[in-house]
């Protein structure tokens, strides 16, 4: 390697000279600042080891450096900035979707709709799905409700006969025929539990007379 290049590398990691002033200064204190019987500095001594035609070099390399250093911290700060617009925007989608919720069930509420209320979960244990029903039926007729239920499905929402195909709390054949209450049949047990209540009650006149049925036939 040459005096020039081994020089020239050592000026630039050592003073990150960013200017044409920057390099002009630096020199300039090595040659006016050191008092009587100071050594010159390192980088004083270096710099006027490089041939005068050989400085520009040294600064396009340096301000090249600093250029590429600027760009990375800009794309940097510029992905951050990119990462918290997206969380800002999937924060308000997600809270107008709640709100969207929470509208369509104050207007079941408002229309005397039994399944109003009832938050759409990931799963649910037999308990809610008893206490929800509770709700819905009344609890009157609850107990020859839960009767057929248990025996159609044990309170399994998702069940599905591999026979029949029927579907759901209440073994609807086919399942598609709760779409009639809601879209969400396959999901939501409360549309189950309206359709049940429905079908015992235009079929047999009551979840106890449909009971009185499943009873003779074991089924309904």
């Amino acid at each position: 390697m040459s005096r020039m290049s081994v020089r020239g590398l050592a000026v630039v990691s050592a003073t990150a000279v960013t200017a044409v002033g920057s390099v002009a200064g630096v020199a300039s204190a090595s040659s006016t600042d050191t008092g009587a019987g100071e050594a010159p500095t390192a980088d004083a001594t270096l710099l006027q080891d490089i041939p005068v035609g050989q400085q520009a070099r040294v600064q396009t390399a340096s301000v090249t450096q600093q250029a590429e250093a600027m760009a990375v911290q800009a794309d940097v700060s510029a992905r951050k900035t990119a990462e918290r617009t997206a969380r800002a925007a999937a924060a308000r989608a997600a809270e107008a979707k709640q709100a969207d919720a929470r509208k369509r069930a104050a207007a079941k509420a408002a229309a005397g709709d039994p399944t109003a209320g009832f938050a759409v979960q990931s799963s649910y244990t037999v308990a809610q799905l008893k206490a929800m029903a509770a709700q819905i039926v009344g609890s009157g007729q609850f107990q020859c409700f839960s009767n057929i239920v248990d025996h159609e499905s044990t309170w399994n929402y998702l069940a599905v006969n591999p026979s029949s195909g029927a579907y759901g709390l209440v073994q609807a054949l086919p399942g598609s025929k709760m779409a009639s209450v809601a879209a969400d049949w396959q999901t939501n047990p409360a549309t189950q539990i309206k359709w049940g209540l429905n079908y015992m009650n235009t079929t047999y006149g009551s979840p106890c007379q449909a009971w009185a049925f499943w009873q003779v036939h074991h089924a309904y």
